[in-house]
């Protein structure tokens, strides 16, 4: 018989045709003459039932085996299913069980569990139903993703993940080294003396791809990155992560509405390819999760993003009736209270806000003609703020050199980036989106660590 997934089943299976599944059991019924099973292989939110009737081979041998967690192969032929809700069933001719699950020790049992006890079960929560869509949905987004930038004739590239440069300049990276942590080797000052270490320098795991993107971009003129970054940041907080994935489009011959123009198209389309692609699933987080996920997703499909300058923005905000926590004032950042501020109750959908003070941004985003502010936009939107920031770079020599020195940084340790100034240089933006935030948004999911299969947080590293 074929083996089939579940999902391809429910989806076309037909009355009197032979199949085979595999999955794990999620819950048994036993009466009289039959029994129940409900049956999932991660494919769909839906289960597959399964029926057993007394003479199947072994049946007493098999329904005891059959707890829920059990690993199971069923063979038989679908048929019309009487009960409400469900258009098939599979009556069982064979059934094979791989691995049996302990009912007194299983963990995962037919009832509700609080995402914090699930994080402690990070081996075992992925067959949960919110798990299991938002993991669809993951991988969801990371098609369309891939989709979106292949259909605009973008390279992907992949970026080193350990780097020596501090593309945002702000500390918080982990080191990398081979050196014995017990016999440090030391210079004449006492210092660690990284000219032994592996690379001959200090090394660093990743905080982002963009600078080896615009390396790239120089040659291919539209890349982008998908991988893992890291953050030292020692916050316990819903919205971080030490580990996360990154998204970040380079584009050559590009100015900033240019990159305001892909950011707003990006996002449409991966939330319109998601919805088509995992309709149940995010009709399941709009139901159980967030009653508001379908209208974000509408208000980001169907809307033209708000325009308004960093200026504009905090002349808006100084304006409202409402008290903030964090100051409005120019020259400070916006806190995520004011851009939600912006995208929810003063524009009620998402919001581009550009032209921020040089002060608070990175060293390469492009110094506007004021030398006050820099080209950098941020996208806003309902529920969570930040979804996306990204900048012109800045293309001059004299001044990129500068800049680097104001934030503190070695021109030497930049050579390579500042030649991309001195051999060809032209126009070049782009954009970063943490990739965990994106799901989190789309599914409603309160906790990033809970839209990552294997979070990596302060003190948590245990799967």
């Amino acid at each position: 018989m074929k083996k089939r997934l579940i999902a391809e089943v429910l989806r076309g299976g037909q009355k009197d045709e032979l199949v085979t599944i595999r999955g794990w059991a999620r819950t048994k019924r036993e009466l009289k003459e039959f029994a129940f099973l409900e049956a999932n292989d991660g494919s769909s939110m839906a289960n597959l039932q399964v029926v057993l009737h007394t003479d199947l081979p072994d049946y007493a041998s098999v329904l005891k085996q059959l707890n829920t967690g059990a690993s199971v192969e069923v063979s038989g032929v679908l048929v019309d299913s009487p009960a409400k809700g469900q258009r098939i069933e599979l009556k069982a001719s064979a059934v094979k069980v791989y691995g049996e699950a302990d009912p007194e020790s299983y963990p995962l049992q037919k009832k509700r569990h609080s995402f914090e006890f699930l994080r402690t079960i990070g081996h075992l929560r992925s067959r949960t139903n919110t798990l299991g869509a938002v993991f669809r949905v993951r991988n969801a987004c990371a098609q369309a993703i891939h989709k979106f930038f292949y259909e605009r004739g973008f390279i992907w590239v992949h970026t080193p993940i350990i780097t020596a440069s501090d593309c945002e300049g702000a500390g918080e990276m982990f080191a990398v080294t081979s050196l014995d942590l017990k016999n440090l080797p030391r210079t004449e000052s006492q210092e660690i003396d990284y000219s032994q270490d592996f690379f001959g320098k200090k090394a660093f795991l990743t905080v982002s791809g963009q600078l080896e993107a615009e390396v790239m971009a120089m040659a291919f003129s539209n890349v982008y990155t998908f991988g893992p970054t890291f953050r030292a940041e020692n916050s316990n907080t819903s919205r971080h992560l030490a580990e996360f994935w990154m998204v970040e489009p380079e584009m050559a011959f590009c100015d900033l509405k240019g990159d305001m123009d892909l950011a707003e198209a990006f996002l449409k389309y991966v939330f319109g390819f998601v919805l088509e692609t995992c309709p149940e699933d995010i009709e399941f987080f709009n139901k159980r999760i967030d009653n508001t996920v379908l209208a974000t997703a509408d208000n980001i499909i169907n809307n033209q993003f708000e325009r308004v300058t960093y200026t504009e923005a905090i002349a808006l905000l100084e304006k409202a009736k409402k008290k903030f926590e964090y100051p409005v004032e120019w020259g400070l950042d916006l806190q995520s209270e004011h851009e939600r501020y912006l995208a929810e109750e003063l524009f009620k959908k998402p919001a581009i806000v550009t032209d921020y003070p040089v002060g608070i941004k990175a060293f390469y985003m492009r110094l506007n003609d004021d030398a006050k502010t820099v080209a950098a936009m941020d996208v806003v939107a309902p529920k969570i703020g930040e979804i996306i920031g990204g900048s012109q770079r800045e293309e001059r020599l004299d001044i990129l050199e500068r800049r680097i020195q104001e934030a503190g940084l070695n021109l030497e340790d930049y050579w390579w980036y500042l030649d991309l100034r001195r051999y060809g240089t032209v126009e070049h933006a782009g954009f970063g989106l943490g990739f965990e935030r994106l799901v989190q948004f789309m599914t409603g999911m309160a906790n990033i660590r809970d839209v990552i299969p294997f979070p990596r947080t302060p003190l948590s590293i245990d799967f």
